[in-house]
Order: C-alpha cells, then sequence, then structure tokens
C-alpha cells in the first residue's frame, strides 16, 4: 500500500554522492568501447576526453548554482519549469527520461551477454529479467539502498581502472617487454605522432567521448534526497576535473603506453589485453566481471532517474497524477514500475530487431543528452538574468557556488555543443539519428498542446 508524501527522503550521504558522481563519468564504453576509440583518433583522443570533460565541469557548475539557489527544488527540470516556462519543462523532463530509458535498453541487454559468458547454455533473457527485477526491488527499498548498491557498483569500476593505473606505471619503471615492445611513456606518441589518423579522426572521436559522460548530470537529480546539499553538491561537481585526469586521460594514456595505439583490437577491451599480456590468467573473467557491474550500474541508474523525473514531471502536471504519489518509503513506486515496463519491452523487442536499431537508438539518446545539457546551462542564463533584475539598486551578494567566468562559458558551452552536432551530422550511422530526434520533440509538443497546456489555462 502507498501513500502520498510530500517530498522525496533526503537519504543519500556524502559518500554515496560522491561515488554516483563518479559513477556517472565511468561508463561501460571506457572499459569496452575505448579500443575502438583508440584505432579510430590514435593518441589525440586524450585530447578529445580533456576537451568533452573541460565542457561538462563548465555545465555541471552551471548545474551547481542553479541546484544551490533554491534547495527546496527536487530536479533540474524544476528549475527549467521556474526559468524557462511549463512547455520547456515538459519536452526536457520527457527527453531526460527517453535517454534514461535507451540507456538502459543497450546495458540491460548487455548484462545477459556478460553473464552468458560463465554460463553459455542459459538464454539471454533470463539473466536480463532478474538483473532488472533486482534493481526494481532494490529501488523500491529506500534512496539510501540505491546510493549503496551505486556507491558498490562505482567502488568495482575505481578499483579496477586503478589497479591498471598503477600496474603500467609499475611497468614503465621496471621497462617490462610485452609481446609488442617495451612498455614506455614515448609510446604514446611514436607511432605516427599525436594525429596519426589525421583531423577526420580526430573529430569522431568526439563522439564517443560525448556519449562516455552522459549522466554526469544525475548529480542534478539526487540533489534533492542528498542530506546537506550546499557541502556536498560542490564537492561532488568540483572533483570532477580530477576523475577525468585519472580515469579517462590516466586509464588511455597507460593503455597506449604498455601497448602502441595501433597494435590495440578495437572489438575487444584494452584491459583484457594488457593484463593478459603482462599474465594475468584471470583477466578475462575480472573485467568481464567489472563490465557486468558497470553495465547493472547504469541499468541502476536508469531506473532511478527515470522514475525521479517521471515523479517530477507529475508534481508538476506533465504525467499522470499517480506517478507524483510515493511509498511510505518516500519512492515513487508507480514510476519506477512505469519506466521499468517499458525497459523490459524493449529487451523482449530486442530478440526480434537488428542490433543496428539499438545503434540508433543510443545515437538518438546521445543527441538527447546533448539537448539536456543545453536546457540546463539556457535555464541557468535564465536564472541569471532574473537575479540580476532583482539585484538593482540593492547591495550586492554572494552567490552560492558561481559558476565561473559567466556569461562567456554559457556561450562556449553553447558553441561547443553546435561543434558536437555537427560532428555527429558528419558520420552516416548519427547522422540518421538527427533526422529522428526532430519527430520526437514535435510529438511531445503535439502532446504538450492537446493534453497538457488546458490543464493551465
Amino acid at each position: 500500500m502507498t501513500e502520498e508524501k510530500k517530498s522525496l527522503d533526503r537519504g543519500l550521504k556524502n559518500r554515496h554522492v560522491q561515488l554516483i558522481a563518479l559513477g556517472g563519468a565511468i561508463g561501460t564504453g571506457l572499459f569496452l568501447g575505448s579500443g575502438r576509440s583508440i584505432q579510430l583518433a590514435g593518441p589525440s583522443i586524450l585530447i578529445a576526453y580533456a576537451a568533452v570533460g573541460a565542457m561538462c565541469f563548465l555545465i555541471m557548475r552551471a548545474l551547481g548554482e542553479l541546484l544551490l539557489s533554491d534547495t527546496s527544488k527536487h530536479s533540474f527540470i524544476d528549475f527549467i519549469a521556474k526559468y524557462l516556462g511549463v512547455k520547456a519543462a515538459f519536452v526536457t523532463g520527457w527527453t531526460y527520461w527517453f535517454c534514461w530509458v535507451s540507456i538502459a535498453m543497450a546495458d540491460l541487454t548487455a548484462t545477459g551477454t556478460y553473464v552468458r559468458y560463465w554460463f553459455p547454455s542459459i538464454p539471454a533473457w533470463l539473466p536480463e529479467v532478474i538483473i532488472l527485477a533486482l534493481l526494481i526491488g532494490l529501488n523500491l527499498v529506500a534512496v539510501a539502498l540505491f546510493g549503496e548498491l551505486e556507491f558498490w557498483f562505482s567502488l568495482i569500476k575505481v578499483i579496477a581502472i586503478i589497479a591498471l593505473i598503477v600496474t603500467g606505471i609499475v611497468l614503465m619503471i621496471i621497462g617490462f617487454k610485452t609481446s609488442k615492445g617495451t612498455v614506455s611513456l614515448s609510446n604514446i606518441w611514436s607511432y605516427g605522432g599525436f594525429f596519426p589518423t589525421g583531423a577526420s579522426g580526430f573529430l569522431k572521436s568526439f563522439q564517443m567521448a560525448t556519449f562516455a559522460f552522459v549522466g554526469i548530470e544525475l548529480v542534478g537529480l539526487v540533489a534533492g534526497e542528498t542530506k546537506d546539499p550546499e557541502t556536498v553538491i560542490p564537492k561532488a561537481i568540483n572533483s570532477l576535473p580530477i576523475r577525468v585526469l585519472l580515469f579517462y586521460i590516466g586509464a588511455l594514456a597507460v593503455i597506449m603506453s604498455i601497448y602502441p595505439w595501433n597494435s590495440l583490437n578495437a572489438d575487444q577491451s584494452p584491459f583484457v589485453e594488457v593484463f593478459a599480456d603482462i599474465g594475468v590468467a584471470a583477466a578475462a573473467t575480472i573485467v568481464n566481471l567489472v563490465v557486468l557491474s558497470s553495465a547493472a550500474s547504469a541499468c541502476n541508474s536508469a531506473i532511478y532517474s527515470t522514475g525521479r523525473m517521471l515523479h517530477s514531471l507529475s508534481r508538476e502536471g506533465n504525467a499522470p497524477s499517480r506517478y507524483s504519489k510515493l511509498t511510505r518509503h518516500y519512492v515513487p513506486a508507480a514510476a519506477i514500475f512505469f519506466s521499468s515496463a517499458v525497459i523490459l519491452i524493449a529487451v523482449i523487442l530486442n530478440f526480434f530487431m537488428p542490433s543496428q536499431v539499438f545503434t540508433l537508438i543510443t545515437s538518438i539518446s546521445t543527441i538527447c543528452f546533448l539537448f539536456i545539457w543545453f536546457m540546463i546551462v539556457f535555464a541557468h542564463f535564465k536564472y541569471r538574468q532574473s537575479e540580476k533584475q532583482k539585484a538593482k539598486g540593492k547591495p550586492k551578494e554572494k552567490r552560492k557556488f558561481p559558476m565561473p567566468l559567466f556569461p562567456y562559458t554559457s556561450y562556449l558551452i553553447v558553441a561547443f555543443l553546435a561543434f558536437i552536432v555537427f560532428v555527429l551530422f558528419l558520420q552516416g550511422e548519427t547522422r540518421q539519428a538527427l533526422f529522428f530526434v526532430p519527430i520526437w520533440f514535435i510529438a511531445l509538443l503535439v502532446i504538450f498542446e492537446w493534453k497538457i497546456k488546458p490543464k493551465f489555462k
């Protein structure tokens, strides 16, 4: 039985938020997709990750200032509704919900593949259903349990990356020889320079780098359930540059120091290659466990975020009222069940649809995330304009966690997001997604005018 509560519970502790923020910046793309990224761009992939990471840090600073300007609000959608209007909040909220549902589709399907590595005889759907049911159950208990689960999921990923980096440094110090040659930092630039695949490969790598960072804005949802947000949120956001340097640039630099970039297999995890070649016999099993936890973590975050987004939309009148109700554990159970049902349908459809369809959905999701980031920055811009108007003729007040170099950084972010869209247009696979996205937005606008707008008259 459920009973309606006024607000979500602030059950997340500092360590939960720190690891959730960290986990949002480390996805399966790093463990499985980095081999293909390196083959595409060579060492210049490090610059792509650094550039995207820098922009994401600025986006998060804009989001952080918004969140701390009014801690009574529970998600960035609440701020978009306040500063950009209910129509913008409706489109942004449902788009963000779709982003996480589509990510969950791919990652939940991947969990089946990872489990079958150990148990090849079982059908792929069985572990997917079991994992989804387990994650739903954990999300229904309490937000603190979600935070605890994400804490351990993220910790596994962090330990794996740190193990790789430490191992690589030791190998460089002792001059270890692999089947590809001597481990050395010079391997990074000794095989064709820093841009061996030219401008084309470098530009195309930005799509992969951008997708690697989707989900960092999850801090904007957990803010509503965070104890002491004024301390926790700035700490989580300000640590982003260190996370980017260590877990992306550091890990990939070590990989390319151990193996020349052109020796890596684009279809295999470079983590497996590195550990296997230096004599760790259980490398494949270890990395498979890590990527399984990473995929389960992504599904866990998807169930959490889609449920909270639906709850927020319902509170604003942009979704059926039943999704605003909370259980006695302060959890939006109805919203979680609906989102999970959609995710499960997608997994079932995976048996009847070719893999290209899910690649297309993931590409659409990436484009939609660019839209979400733009709306966060736009809402922040409108907030600062509003505050400027209110402050006329009054003593200047110190801001909580102000975005650096505003408004120039806002302009820089928008220009960068436009650049990413241009890069997506250059590639056939992602270009198709660009044509589908307008259909999604048109459908949302039609639904708003037909169903939602009359409520506000």
